[in-house]
Order: C-alpha cells, then sequence, then structure tokens
C-alpha cells in the first residue's frame, strides 16, 4: 500500500515433496504478510505425489486456491486433479508454458476433454474471438463469397493466427492430438515466418493474381526471401488448398478436414464406388427368414458409435497433421 501496488506477489522456494524447513518457512510468511490469496502451484508430472504434497501444504501452511503447471508435458494432469477433491481447494489457474500467455483460468470439463484427448475446442474458440479483428473477418468473408481471396488476404489471415500463440499448442487442442506427439514436437513453428518471407518478396500484383507466377518470377522471390523455387512452389500449392477450402465454406459447404473424411455433400449424392455392388450380392432373397439373416448380417457388420461420437469414424493420424502443416509449413 506504501508503493501504491494494486497486486503483490510473493513467490517462497518450490519443493516436489515435504520439506519441514522450507514449510516452516512459508507458515512465518504467511503469518508476517497475511495475504489475501495462498496459491498451491502443482507440477502435473509429478503423479500420486501431488495429493500428499498437497495435504502436507494444506496442513502446515493452508492455502485458497490451486495452480496446475507443466500442462504442456507429456503428463496429462490426472492425477494433480485429484488434489481438489482431496483438499476442497478449487484448481483456478492452469500454465501450459513459461510465458504470461501461457497462464489461463482453468476449466474443469475442458480439463476433462483434454484427458480424455477429446480436445479443447471451447479454449481455441475463445482465443480466436481474441485475436481475430471482427472487422477484418468480415471483410475476408465478404472476398471469400466473390470469390477474390488473395496471397495479401492469406498473409493477412497468418499474421491474425499469431496473435492466437503457438500453433503448436493450438494443434495440441484438436481432438486426437495425443496420438501426434511425435508430429507435434517436430512442427517448427518458424515455417510460418518462411511463408511471410515468400510472401513479401511478391509484388503486390503478384500477390493478388498468383498465376502470373512463372519461373522467373518464382526464382526472383525465392532469392529475395532466402527460400528455395521449391519452397515457394510449394507456398502456391498451400494457397490453393487453402482457397479452395475456404470458398467451399463461403458457399455454405463444408470442405474436407483433415482427420474427419469427406463430409457434406449434395443431398441424395452419393460416390460411385458406393453404387457398385459386389459380385453375388445384388439380389436379396424373397424368403422372409433369409431376408432376416441378411439384414442381420448388415447390421453386426455396421460400426458400433459410444459415448463419444460416431463408430467407425477414424482417428486424427500423424498423416492428418501433416494435411494441416501442409497449410503453414514445408510438407
Amino acid at each position: 500500500r506504501r508503493q501504491q501496488h494494486d497486486v503483490v506477489i510473493i513467490d517462497t522456494a518450490g519443493r516436489l515433496g515435504v520439506d519441514a524447513e522450507l514449510m516452516k518457512q512459508a507458515a512465518d510468511i504467511r503469518r508476517a504478510v497475511d495475504p489475501d490469496e495462498v496459491l498451491f502451484v502443482i507440477d502435473a508430472m509429478i503423479g500420486q505425489d501431488a495429493v500428499n504434497t498437497a495435504k502436507a501444504f494444506q496442513e502446515g501452511v493452508d492455502f485458497t486456491g490451486v495452480v496446475l503447471s507443466k500442462l504442456d508435458g507429456d503428463a496429462r494432469g490426472g492425477a494433480a486433479l485429484s488434489v481438489a477433491s482431496v483438499t476442497g481447494r478449487p484448481i483456478i489457474f492452469a500454465s501450459t508454458g513459461e510465458g504470461l500467455d501461457d497462464l489461463e483460468a482453468f476449466h474443469p470439463d475442458r480439463m476433462a476433454s483434454r484427458i480424455l484427448d477429446l480436445g479443447d475446442i471451447l479454449t481455441l474458440i475463445e482465443q480466436a474471438q481474441a485475436a481475430f479483428d471482427e472487422e477484418e473477418a468480415r471483410k475476408v468473408a465478404e472476398k471469400l463469397a466473390s470469390e477474390q481471396f488473395t496471397l495479401e488476404d492469406f498473409l493477412d489471415q497468418m499474421q491474425q493466427i499469431k496473435k492466437m500463440g503457438s500453433m503448436k499448442k493450438m494443434l495440441g487442442m484438436l481432438p486426437g492430438a495425443g496420438n501426434m506427439k511425435q508430429q507435434l514436437e517436430n512442427f517448427d513453428e518458424r515455417e510460418i515466418d518462411r511463408t511471410e518471407a515468400i510472401i513479401r518478396s511478391m509484388t503486390p500484383g503478384e500477390r493478388r493474381n498468383p498465376k502470373v507466377l512463372n519461373g522467373s518470377r518464382r526464382l526472383r522471390i525465392a532469392r529475395g526471401s532466402g527460400m528455395t523455387v521449391t519452397d515457394v512452389n510449394q507456398l502456391v500449392q498451400r494457397f490453393e488448398q487453402a482457397a479452395k477450402m475456404m470458398k467451399t465454406v463461403a458457399r455454405g459447404g463444408v470442405p474436407n478436414i483433415p482427420g474427419m473424411g469427406p463430409m457434406g455433400g449434395k443431398p441424395g449424392a452419393s460416390s460411385k464406388r458406393g453404387n457398385k455392388q459386389k459380385k453375388g450380392g445384388g439380389s436379396r432373397s424373397g424368403n422372409p427368414a433369409k431376408r432376416a439373416a441378411e439384414n442381420a448380417g448388415i447390421v453386426a457388420q455396421a460400426p458400433t458409435g459410444s459415448g463419444f461420437g460416431l463408430g467407425g469414424a477414424p482417428q486424427p493420424s500423424e498423416a492428418d497433421l501433416a494435411e494441416i502443416q501442409k497449410l503453414f509449413g514445408k510438407s
């Protein structure tokens, strides 16, 4: 109060286990400063020992809330969640990195979704709403509707995405990301910067109309950005894929999303392959008993569902993440 500070944070020495001397030090600090809040920071990677440490800290110092840290590691934090039940203190914040932007409010339902590897779409949406300008988004939507999406717009969208934070972190929020840990680890955040360098090496006319990019122009762009002609070619391909996907959305359709298979389509339409019948299976028996047996066989072959979605739906794989990565980096 004397220094005109609104908030004062006192950080004590960390410990992974029970340390009587440090516990006494923390208790003395609490008595001396009489804080409004005492937060107990749990390492999400220490497993079941988190409960024992929390009990000891509650008995020796007591605390008003919990902060869950290191959720960006391999551990999902399941054991640490039991601390809230054992101590009766709520988990207030969760940390997924070292930066200030990596500290976020804790939501139990979203954490349960992460533990089950169902992703955290709500947090991803909130980050997008905070990063994207509403007026700019409206202008982009109008360009998509008129099919005038250019590399300049593509560059603007990439810069908006960068405001959302780490691309690796965002991809980790997608359902099934737990099956793609190795691919996520290999994801290079600098690919977006390289893509920006290539686009910025183009003239305004080339950005507005990539079809004019002949061999000599691509060579000039590659030299100007410090990249290769192959990199320039891949960027043009990624842009065409992204533009095609966005045009589909603008027209009210649903694009093919990596990991989710073909979606949408015109009512009543079906693939030619699906219309073909196997030999010997072109007709159904007129005998009621045989027909019932045929129906039972069809049901038995059908994929079953579960409480988490439709059966038979393929889980996202490393190949799916590679498709997403193509939009922002090298293939």
